[in-house]
C-alpha cells in the first residue's frame, strides 16, 4: 500500500504533504517537524499516490476541499 497524508507541526502550525509506503516510518523521519498525523488516504498502486500527492501540493481545490473537512482536526 501507498499512503499520502497530511501532517502539522504541533509548534508553527505548518502543514506538510507527502506520499510513502511505510506511514510509520515516514511519520518517524518527520519527528524533528514536531508532527501530527492529521489525515491519510491508502492506495494499492504507487502512482495513484503520486498523482493524489500532486493535486493536494497545487494548493488548488483539492487541498482547500480537504481543509475544509478536516476543520475540527486542524483546529486541535
Amino acid at each position: 500500500m501507498y499512503y499520502v497524508y497530511l501532517i502539522r507541526n504541533k509548534k508553527t502550525k505548518g502543514i506538510y504533504i507527502g506520499y510513502a509506503e511505510d506511514l510509520k516510518r515516514r511519520f518517524k523521519e518527520h519527528k524533528d517537524k514536531n508532527p501530527q498525523l492529521i489525515y491519510y488516504e491508502a492506495y494499492k498502486h504507487r502512482e495513484d499516490a503520486q498523482t493524489r500527492e500532486g493535486q493536494l501540493k497545487q494548493r488548488g481545490q483539492g487541498i482547500r476541499w480537504l481543509k475544509s473537512r478536516l476543520q475540527k482536526s486542524l483546529s486541535e
